[in-house]
């Protein structure tokens, strides 16, 4: 591995930095020290090994065998939040849903609120176009600051990033290391209040206090996820450890044990099920990374 200022450790157990708390470990994590940190072990890395980025892990399933190759976490160093203009943000890619949308409240720019919902950070939403609420990261962002996996950095304009729902044609192994986010004037106490009324419903809806991993597949056209699971009789589901949740059952739980093949095997049971029971073959929004065992 090349040398870094950051840290860098070998063989290093994933589980505990995502919310389902399962699956192996990273062959290589790398928490760079900053973005230079960042470029210049990327540029020296062999091209043949595989890097992928990692947030708060709270939309992931790590499979068992783990993950080879590096994973980059963004830590303190990236999760700046500072107001360029009255209606602009820069962000760094370590940032937090609730930080970016609290210091937009404070700064009095509004529409941005619906990232108080999304557990995530910004480098991960920025990634798949999170959403909640009827908004989406597409309709917040100027542009991303992004790293490839050559090593080189690029700010990439939104019609560049390609978005579809949840979706973005970011290249692979590129780490967003910031973002660029627009809104508009508004009061911070209007802010807070609807930031408060999402943070209710939220909590009244979803089971947040469990080990889950976020929505779980993508809403099809015409239809919600959550009903189609409903409707094919999954609510409740198990599979060893793992459930569907009674709360929202397009969530899935860990409730102790339960493996990331679990998991993922409930996942693909929900899936032949609801295709059965409405013909349509629901799509995966979790990502999946590592090997299997």
């Amino acid at each position: 591995m090349p040398r870094v200022r950051g840290r860098l450790t070998a063989d290093a157990p994933l589980a505990p930095l995502v919310w389902f708390k399962s699956g192996g470990s990273a062959e290589w994590l790398f928490e760079p020290a900053d973005i230079d940190d960042l470029c210049d072990f990327l540029s020296a890395l062999d091209p043949a090994v595989p890097v992928m980025g990692l947030g708060l892990g709270s939309n992931l399933i790590v499979r068992d065998g783990g993950v080879p190759g590096v994973v980059v976490r963004l830590g303190k160093p990236f999760a700046k939040v500072e107001r360029l203009d009255p209606v602009t943000l820069r962000c760094g890619g370590g940032a937090s849903g609730i930080l970016v949308s609290s210091t937009a409240r404070d700064a009095g720019i509004g529409g941005v609120e619906f990232l108080r919902s999304i557990p995530g950070t910004v480098g991960g939403f920025v990634r798949m176009n999170g959403g909640a609420y009827g908004r989406e990261v597409k309709d917040v962002l100027v542009e991303a600051e992004v790293v490839l996996r050559s090593g080189e950095r690029r700010t990439l304009g939104l019609a560049e990033l390609g978005y579809s729902y949840r979706h973005s044609q970011l290249p692979e192994g590129a780490i967003v290391t910031g973002a660029t986010f627009r809104g508009h004037a508004a009061e911070p106490a209007a802010i807070g209040a609807e930031m408060d009324r999402i943070a209710a419903e939220r909590e009244a809806s979803q089971p947040l206090r469990s080990k889950t991993g976020g929505s779980t597949f993508k809403n099809p056209q015409g239809h919600k996820a959550w009903q189609l699971v409903d409707q094919a009789g999954c609510r409740g589901l198990t599979r060893g450890d793992a459930q569907v949740s009674e709360k929202h059952c397009n969530f899935l739980l860990n409730l102790g044990a339960a493996t990331s093949a679990d998991i993922e095997a409930l996942g693909e049971e929900v899936r032949e099920k609801v295709k059965a029971k409405s013909g349509v073959m629901l799509e995966w929004e979790i990502q999946r990374v590592g090997v299997a065992l």
